[in-house]
C-alpha cells in the first residue's frame, strides 16, 4: 500500500487555487513522457475527425436531435434511438477524450523541468479549440447539419490538429529563435504549398456539403452547387499541390538543402498519391460510405505532411544561459622591503 500524504489546509487551497502549479511543484515528468502526451493530442485530432465522419457516413447525425442533452428528456442516448442515437452520443462522449488528452498534454508541459511557457500556451491554444468546436458542433446539431457549419466544424478540427503537431514538434526543440534552413525563396514556395493544400481542404467540404452522404436520413439542406464541377475543382487542386510538392523537392535537392526537408517533402508526396487514388475511386464507384471515411483519414495525413514539411525548413537551438566565467584572482604584488 502507498502511503498518502497528510495535506495541510494551505496546501489544499494552493491546490483549489492553481492546480497546475500545484502539480508541477510535486511532479517533474521525463522529456518522453512530455513527448508522448502530446503525441496523444496529436492522435486524438486525428481520431475526433475520423469517428466525426463515421457520424455522418452512417446517417447518424441527428441520432441525439439536440444539444447539449441527447433528448429533451435525456441526458444520454436510449436504447429507443438505436444504432444512429449510439454512433452520434459515443462520438460526442470522444471529446471527453480529446479535452484528456489535451489536458495531458497542458500538465506534462507545465509539470516539466525547465517549464516552456511556449509549451503551455499552446496546449491552452488547444484546449479553446476544442471547447469552441465542441460548442460549434452543438450548434451543427441543433441546426439540422446545415452544410455550411458542417465544413467550419470540420476545418476547425485541422486548426486543432495543426497546433496539436507545432506542440509536438516544439516539445523536440528548443526555445531559440527560429533559424531558417532554407533561403526565402523556397520557403515562399512551401507557404504557397500549404495555401494551396489549405484550399484543398477547403474545396473538399464543400465537395461533402453538396455530395450525397447528408448525415441523416431526412431532408437535409445541401450546398445548392454542381457536384460534378465542384469535383472537378477538387481534382485539380490536388494537382496543383502535388506539382507543387514535386516543385519544392526539386528545388530542396538543387540547394543541397538538409535532409529532413527532402524526407518530409517525399512523405508528403506518397501520402498525395495515396490520397488521390482513394478520390479517383471512390468518385468513379459512386462514393462509397468506407471509401469516404477512407478519404476523410488521408485528408488528416496530408495535412500533417503539410505542416510536417514547413516546420522541418526551420530549426530552434535550445537558448543556454550564459553562466560569466569567473574572474581570474591577480596576484597581490610584493610589498616594498
Amino acid at each position: 500500500m502507498v502511503r498518502v500524504p497528510k495535506l495541510t489546509r494551505a496546501e489544499v487551497a494552493q491546490a483549489l487555487r492553481n492546480p497546475l502549479l500545484y502539480i508541477a511543484e510535486r511532479w517533474t515528468p521525463e522529456p518522453r513522457t512530455v513527448r508522448r502526451a502530446t503525441m496523444s493530442a496529436v492522435v486524438m485530432a486525428v481520431v475526433i475527425v475520423v469517428t466525426g465522419g463515421a457520424v455522418r457516413l452512417t446517417g447518424s447525425g441527428l441520432g441525439c436531435p439536440t444539444w447539449p442533452k441527447c433528448t429533451d428528456e435525456s441526458l444520454t442516448a436510449t436504447s429507443a434511438m438505436g444504432f444512429h442515437g449510439a454512433i452520434e452520443f459515443g462520438n460526442r462522449m470522444l471529446t471527453y477524450v480529446l479535452c484528456a488528452a489535451v489536458g495531458w498534454a497542458i500538465i506534462a508541459a507545465r509539470s516539466a523541468k525547465p517549464w516552456r511557457r511556449s509549451l503551455t500556451r499552446l496546449g491552452w491554444v488547444q484546449f479553446w479549440i476544442v471547447m469552441g468546436n465542441a460548442v460549434l458542433g452543438g450548434i451543427v446539431v441543433l441546426v439540422g447539419l446545415n452544410p455550411y457549419t458542417v465544413a467550419a466544424h470540420f476545418l476547425l478540427s485541422s486548426g486543432l490538429l495543426a497546433v496539436a503537431l507545432v506542440t509536438w514538434q516544439r516539445v523536440r526543440e528548443g526555445d531559440g529563435a527560429p533559424r531558417p534552413l532554407v533561403g526565402k525563396a523556397v520557403a515562399q514556395l512551401s507557404w504557397l504549398l500549404a495555401a494551396a493544400a489549405g484550399l484543398l481542404i477547403a474545396v473538399g467540404t464543400v465537395v461533402t456539403g453538396a455530395g450525397r452522404h447528408a448525415g441523416d436520413s431526412s431532408d437535409v439542406h445541401r450546398i445548392p452547387i454542381d457536384w460534378k464541377m465542384i469535383t472537378q475543382l477538387h481534382a485539380d487542386l490536388a494537382w496543383v499541390v502535388v506539382a507543387l510538392t514535386v516543385a519544392l523537392w526539386f528545388v530542396l535537392k538543387a540547394v543541397d538543402a538538409p535532409i529532413g526537408p527532402l524526407h518530409r517533402t517525399r512523405e508528403l508526396f506518397l501520402i498525395l498519391l495515396g490520397q488521390g487514388l482513394v478520390g479517383y475511386v471512390q468518385y468513379f464507384t459512386d462514393t462509397p460510405e468506407v471509401l469516404v471515411g477512407v478519404h476523410m483519414f488521408g485528408s488528416c495525413l496530408v495535412w500533417i505532411g503539410v505542416v510536417r514539411v514547413l516546420l522541418s525548413l526551420r530549426e530552434r537551438p535550445v537558448e543556454v544561459s550564459r553562466v560569466p566565467e569567473p574572474t581570474t584572482e591577480q596576484p597581490e604584488p610584493a610589498a616594498a622591503g
